[in-house]
């Protein structure tokens, strides 16, 4: 069983995705259309595991793959059985809304997720919809941080049930999320 570990947020979160996101900057170059802080760590104040998330946004599904080359190169470790995203209820059921590349940081560097999603894309959306809709939301963003701290009790037989765990609450934040996005013309 592994044992999940949700901590305290840390200030410094954003300050390490931004040296983080300069390193893969200089890897990608004008392959990367941008690089995002997302998930728990880039909401202050949410307590998370001490990964950072970070999206690549790319212009095409044909990129996705240079990415992880480019990275892979770099000693970034591809993850091959996280290749997609869930679908979520009442977005693009097409399999292509929900294709991404993971890979993860070199060994011994600071612990990072970097998704590779298609511009344009429901799930490259959904992140950053998810991450500016708890931003401006701080009461949903602590029932949610309470959420992750209880379920992180829970005994898992690996990280994925957690995650499979936290979808569908991520999905009835993200649905309110829509509204608000479209109420406020969030433009991402």
């Amino acid at each position: 069983m592994n044992a999940i570990s949700v901590v305290r947020p840390d200030e410094t979160w954003p300050a390490q995705f931004e040296k983080t996101a300069q390193a893969v900057r200089v890897i990608l170059g004008e392959l990367a259309q941008r690089i995002d802080h997302i998930g728990s760590t880039s909401v202050p104040g949410l307590p998370a595991k001490d990964i950072l998330d970070m999206q690549v946004t790319v212009a095409a599904e044909s990129e996705l793959d240079d990415v992880v080359e480019r990275m892979a190169a770099e000693n970034w470790d591809f993850r091959p059985g996280a290749k997609r995203d869930h679908p979520v209820p009442g977005l693009p059921a097409d399999e292509h809304h929900w294709i991404k590349r993971l890979v993860v940081e070199p060994m011994y560097r600071r612990r990072v997720n970097l998704h590779i999603r298609v511009a344009g894309r429901a799930n490259q959306r959904y992140a950053l919809l998810f991450r500016d809709y708890l931003r401006s939301h701080p009461d949903t963003a602590q029932a949610y941080g309470e959420f992750k701290r209880r379920a992180a009790t829970l005994p898992f037989d690996n990280i994925g049930d957690y995650a499979d765990l936290k979808d569908p609450v991520c999905d009835l934040i993200y649905l309110p999320a829509e509204e608000w996005a479209t109420r406020t013309n969030w433009a991402g």
